[in-house]
């Protein structure tokens, strides 16, 4: 048996919400209707939720009060979200930080953690995941989704993402993702695989 299978065998041991003196939950990402489902759903589990959507908000919140809990997203408009784990973890050393990006590679996540992150999810995400990767005991992950969006979902997700941040463009995003304008358009009309 190998290591990772070892790993794989044991169950990860969550703590509870209620495990928590500090219950805060400071969610920082520029794409506002993740934000808004995100805050909504963490306030159903439990979490005292502050938004904010940029560095310069995120760190402003930091200062006034400092939270038990982050959710930061990587790429900001004005910067970098490792700004905001940095200032979190000036002021508060047992904050648990989990870094959310949609452009997911190994350097930016040893980046993030050696920033502070406790762990690292790439978008777009599932409020029971990051409720899982913010109380996993620190001395093991969270367990992996049980069903995980497919490729062809995180590709379609991904697309629309672009298509809304170029206000609806389609040559403009069709540009940006370096793909025919009329194979985008295909894509756009149809319903999002599951």
């Amino acid at each position: 048996m190998t290591i990772n299978q070892k790993n794989l065998k044991e169950p990860v041991k969550l703590l509870k919400i209620i495990d928590f003196a500090n219950k805060s939950l400071l969610i920082v990402d520029d794409d506002s209707p993740l934000r808004d489902r995100l805050s909504r759903a963490m306030e159903k589990k439990g979490f005292s939720v502050t938004q904010a959507e940029s560095v310069k908000a995120g760190i402003s919140s930091v200062l006034n009060s400092p939270p038990g809990f982050a959710v930061i997203d990587l790429r900001l408009e004005d910067g970098n979200g490792l700004e905001v784990v940095k200032e979190i973890q000036k002021v508060n050393k047992d904050s648990r930080i989990i870094m959310l990006t949609g452009y997911g590679n190994i350097p930016t996540a040893v980046a993030a953690v050696k920033a502070g992150a406790i762990d690292y999810l790439a978008k777009p995400v599932d409020a029971d995941d990051v409720e899982s990767a913010l109380l996993a005991s620190l001395g093991s992950k969270a367990k992996p989704p049980e069903n995980p969006m497919s490729a062809d979902r995180v590709k379609w997700e991904h697309i629309h993402r672009v298509f809304e941040l170029c206000n609806r463009n389609v040559s403009e995003t069709a540009r940006r993702l370096k793909m025919h304008r009329r194979t985008l358009q295909r894509i756009l009309s149809k319903k999002s695989p599951r």
